[in-house]
């Protein structure tokens, strides 16, 4: 189920395991995984790739903390 999917990528990244939340996420062709993606790269410090990520979920590019993007998509894909 790709919901267990991506809340197992977002608690990964909290737990500090970027790599394992990326490999997760990356192949999944869905807006709510593109979210995830875009938020990862923002983590990374990737902006660039970040946008592009929020362009392919058709979301706006954040201007939250990282914490509360964490939270928004935490509560959206739960």
């Amino acid at each position: 189920m790709r919901t267990n999917t991506y809340i197992h990528a977002l608690e990964a990244e909290r737990l500090g395991d970027w790599d394992k939340a990326h490999r997760m996420i990356q192949d999944i062709d869905t807006p709510d995984a593109a979210w995830i993606h875009a938020y990862l790269h923002r983590v990374e410090g990737d902006i660039g790739n970040a946008g592009y990520w929020y362009r392919r979920a058709k979301k706006p590019e954040s201007t939250l903390s990282l914490k509360e993007e964490w939270q928004e998509i935490y509560d959206e894909v739960s």
